[in-house]
């Protein structure tokens, strides 16, 4: 593997000194310039590729996603307010300077003129699009010609974080690319036009999500970090003061931080050392193991072949990119700004730019196809993977959807846990925060609904904010209800207290199929499906059924 200053093989000594045939001197040979797809070409196998990866979204309009149908709720409220009077009673919007508003921002307009589960896939597919595109042309900024070793960022946007349903930071990560590309390009520019379109992209970064303008600041660093490593010889003085002005547009974070709520979260901070290799993992890791081990073995095969014959071309940024983004993951915290999984959605974003450093000569005809042939196969591989099981899974969608059906509008929900281990399986994320369907359905308020303070713009009016979470914590165990149906717990007032009292149907989730009744005298049960059951709450004083 070579970096662009020797990205190609030297010439033979005599051919570049030329020597004498029949008397004549030969000149020198011109090197070979690289070789990749023509322009139309890759653009043909970029549309192939999205179309592709967009059969799960297209035909699961609600994919089984961990935080996804909870943060569709919310823009359904949003969409839905004021006109809606059982959304209005529970819930009203608190806007303010937030870093996690773009799907708040775009969803509610989209859902305009199509309905909130189209909007969500629409919106989805962006985000696709976005990192696909940003690798493509983060990567065209740094060589100076398109190429397409960058598609494979299509199998990797199936992965474990994705799972997550983290759509903020997801939309974050692909404009983060396109920020390092807009940077690259302008490099030899004015720098005012450079500072002030980085500022831009900065601060649209900062509502995308405070990680993605972190991605962007670990990318920035590694290239001025190369910058400077190139100038060597030059004067250190003009170098130094260079690098140090590159972070200049990240200065309007801190009085954005400040004065947003988010601000308040500052010192729920938590560090683990265990979970950083399985960060790495989440990467190329969906649901089946074997299938991971597949897909990387293909690509690293196919890497290691390129680099034997000088073909792959790795870009002077992809080592401080490494070293820093390593130093980086390495000193995160797991929680940051009580945001969960904080380090490990770092390796995700730099597995793009690191697809972005790179570039494969593609010369012989044997080389291009066999190339469009592998992209195409791999994805297949990473879309069939998710599409067999996101067929399973919808299973309990439909059995969900069927629930929810049973539940009066404007109802009260209270949502529990059978297993305090539920929904560490990556099959059982899509039903995390399924009850939330009722927030779209039947304009229900639904306890675990995003509503944090210095998170979300979602609130709760009272008196049913006392009756929701709203510390973005786990739901309570039966065990936990059947103490306080009573009494308020003894170690101070929780939500779910007096629970027969406040609410008018429970769902109680990862449950094994017919699981009894954890309290026939004030709950009947109104529908089962697959890991689920929903109960009807029968109000203190009433007879049971």
């Amino acid at each position: 593997m070579t970096t662009p200053s020797s990205a190609f093989p030297a010439l033979p000594s005599s051919a570049a000194q030329g020597h004498p045939v029949l008397g004549h001197p030969v000149h020198p040979a011109p090197p070979r310039l690289p070789h990749d797809l023509r322009g139309r070409w890759i653009a043909l196998l970029f549309v192939a590729c999205f179309a592709l990866v967009a059969v799960p979204i297209l035909t699961h309009p609600l994919p089984p996603l961990s935080d996804y149908v909870n943060h569709l709720a919310r823009m359904h409220v949003i969409a839905a307010l004021p006109d809606d009077p059982d959304i209005a009673r529970f819930y009203y919007l608190k806007w303010s300077i937030l870093p996690n508003v773009m799907m708040d921002l775009i969803v509610p307009v989209i859902e305009r003129v199509t309905d909130i589960y189209t909007a969500g896939e629409i919106y989805t597919l962006m985000c696709f699009a976005l990192i696909a595109a940003g690798t493509l042309t983060l990567n065209r900024a740094l060589f100076g010609m398109w190429s397409a070793l960058p598609l494979i960022a299509f199998p990797l946007l199936y992965n474990a974080i994705f799972l997550i349903g983290v759509m903020n930071y997801y939309f974050g990560m692909g404009l983060a690319l396109f920020a390092l590309a807009a940077w690259a390009f302008l490099r030899e520019r004015p720098w005012p036009w450079r500072f002030a379109i980085s500022t831009l992209f900065v601060v649209v970064l900062f509502f995308c999500h405070l990680f993605a303008a972190g991605v962007y600041g670990v990318g920035l660093l590694a290239f001025e970090l190369d910058r400077l490593r190139q100038g060597r010889g030059q004067p250190w003085g003009p170098r130094l003061a260079t690098f140090v002005a590159a972070g200049l547009p990240f200065l309007p974070i801190l009085p954005l931080l400040i004065a947003s709520p988010t601000w308040g979260l500052s010192t729920e901070n938590v560090w683990e050392p265990q979970g950083k290799v399985e960060g790495i993992e989440m990467v190329v890791n969906v649901y089946f193991d074997y299938v991971a081990v597949l897909l990387t073995a293909v690509v690293v095969g196919a890497g290691i072949w390129a680099a034997r014959h000088r073909l792959l071309h790795v870009h002077s940024l992809m080592l401080p990119l490494l070293l820093v983004a390593g130093a980086v993951y390495l000193a995160m915290p797991r929680v940051v700004f009580a945001s969960y999984m904080a380090d490990q959605r770092l390796p995700v974003a730099i597995a793009f730019f690191v697809l972005a450093a790179m570039r494969a000569d593609l010369r012989h005809r044997l080389a291009r196809r066999g190339f469009a042939v592998v992209l195409i196969l791999l994805l297949a591989v990473r879309v069939g993977e998710v599409q067999v099981v996101w067929n399973r899974l919808s299973q309990w969608t439909g059995a969900f959807h069927q629930s929810v059906e049973q539940i009066k509008p404007g109802s009260r929900i209270l949502v529990a846990y059978a297993d305090i281990n539920g929904g560490n399986d990556p099959r059982d994320l899509g039903l995390v925060h399924a009850a939330c369907l009722a927030m779209i359905e039947k304009s229900s308020l639904v306890t675990t609904a995003f509503a944090v303070k210095g998170k979300q713009i979602l609130r709760v009016h009272q008196p049913y904010r006392d009756h929701v979470d709203t510390e973005d914590g786990t739901p309570p165990q039966i065990e936990q209800l059947l103490v306080t149906e009573e009494e308020p717990s003894v170690d101070g007032p929780r939500y779910w207290d007096l629970w027969p009292q406040n609410f008018d149907y429970v769902y109680v989730l990862f449950t094994e199929h017919g699981a009894p009744n954890p309290d026939s005298d004030r709950l009947k049960l109104v529908y089962e499906g697959e890991r689920f059951q929903l109960y009807q709450v029968i109000p203190p004083g009433a007879p049971p059924s």
